[in-house]
């Protein structure tokens, strides 16, 4: 079931906290966000956003990351 208050990472603002809901894509992508340590479950901060459809910079537990738009349109997160 997927709770009310959701949208994609992508769309939320700096400092924003977010549950990850679900991560849409094929097996690889879902294999390679695994191995980067976002599962369904996992909280995590939105960092920064980079300006004209830039990266996004994440930080999951005290770790700091940074994916493409492409990929945070792919992660549906729960605004917390």
């Amino acid at each position: 079931m997927i709770p009310e208050k959701t949208t994609f990472l992508a769309h939320l603002n700096q400092s924003q906290r977010g549950r990850i809901v679900e991560i849409k894509g094929g097996f690889n992508f879902q294999r390679k966000m695994c191995t980067m340590g976002l599962r369904e479950g996992s909280i995590l901060r939105v960092v920064s956003k980079q300006p004209f459809m830039g990266p996004i910079t994440i930080a999951v537990g005290n770790c700091h990351m940074t994916i493409g738009r492409g990929m945070a349109q792919k992660i549906v997160v729960e605004e917390l």
